[in-house]
């Protein structure tokens, strides 16, 4: 029984063989049918690995670094989520029908989701990935303080259940690979999250290359100030906690909880990590995909 106030969450639904948040389930086939602008800018990850990040950098670059223009409006404004739909709030849809196009998209979805028309324009797309065990660690908090999730379980229950897929957007293996699949015949820049946090100035210039800007140094230097770790979970139009606690509890988790490579040895034991290890050898055989789980 939950405490009183406190109502049901939602169980997860299948959408195509892929469990989906049911309320974003509901709004697929209007997904489906979105038209890309070519100009469009899309940013893909799967969840918790590194998404507000990769979407206030670029962001900054669009907006040459002016800090204020960034400030106008919370991330999930500026940056609309394709499948976002969650009553009381307004759907990634309805933002996208407003918004001045070309414009920055962010979807979660894995690449056979993806609707056809982003394929079709040609549209530019830059993809984060960031290392399982991380991942996994930070989505468990996530699915903790993120209501719209089904009741995450034990650490343990929810590690068995990553590892299967039986999770929000399905398997972190299948997602993370389609997309290095699929690079080889888009516009795509394939960024690695590890490396991100290793250098962030370095990889902010691989981004403005790909995005065709000038280089400028100190541009880089300010947008790599601006979008650490420290800056961002301090800044309210950047750190989701303009979200309604109906949706996303702070007090829970807080939504930019770390930002570290390396937390999961904080949270697996020996057994679960030797576990995890003989599966994750099993399940990324034959990719040329290749993770750092410190650095």
């Amino acid at each position: 029984m939950k405490p009183d106030g406190e109502s049901e969450r939602p169980s997860l639904v299948s959408l195509r063989g892929v469990p989906m948040i049911k309320t974003f389930a509901d709004v697929m086939e209007e997904v489906d049918g979105f038209q890309a602008h070519p100009g469009d800018l899309l940013i893909s990850t799967y969840p918790k690995s590194g998404t507000t990040w990769i979407s206030e950098v670029i962001d900054l670059i669009y907006k040459g670094g002016d800090v204020e223009k960034c400030r106008h409006q919370p991330i999930y404004l500026r940056v609309p989520f394709l499948e976002f739909s969650v009553h009381g709030v307004p759907s990634g849809i309805e933002l996208l029908k407003k918004a001045p196009r070309p414009c920055l998209i962010k979807t979660h979805l894995p690449v056979q989701l993806l609707p056809k028309s982003f394929w079709e324009k040609d549209c530019k797309m830059i993809y984060v990935a960031r290392n399982a065990k991380d991942v996994a660690v930070s989505y468990y908090y996530f699915y903790q303080m993120a209501k719209v999730h089904p009741d995450p379980g034990t650490w343990d229950e929810f590690l068995e259940k990553f590892m299967a897929g039986d999770i929000s957007f399905g398997s972190w293996y299948d997602h993370v690979k389609g997309w290095w699949d699929k690079r080889k015949e888009q516009r795509m820049l394939y960024l690695l999250y590890e490396d991100m946090k290793e250098d962030p100035q370095r990889e902010i210039r691989k981004v403005m290359e790909f995005l065709e800007r000038p280089p400028d140094d100190r541009l880089v230097e300010e947008i790599a100030h601006h979008t650490s770790f420290k800056e961002m979970s301090q800044n309210q139009m950047a750190n989701y906690t303009s979200i309604p606690t109906s949706i996303m509890d702070h007090k829970i988790s807080p939504f930019m909880r770390k930002g570290i490579t390396g937390d999961w040895k904080n949270q697996f034991t020996v057994a679960q990590n030797e576990r995890f290890d003989a599966d994750y050898q099993r399940q990324m055989e034959g990719t040329t995909l290749h993770f750092r789980t410190e650095i």
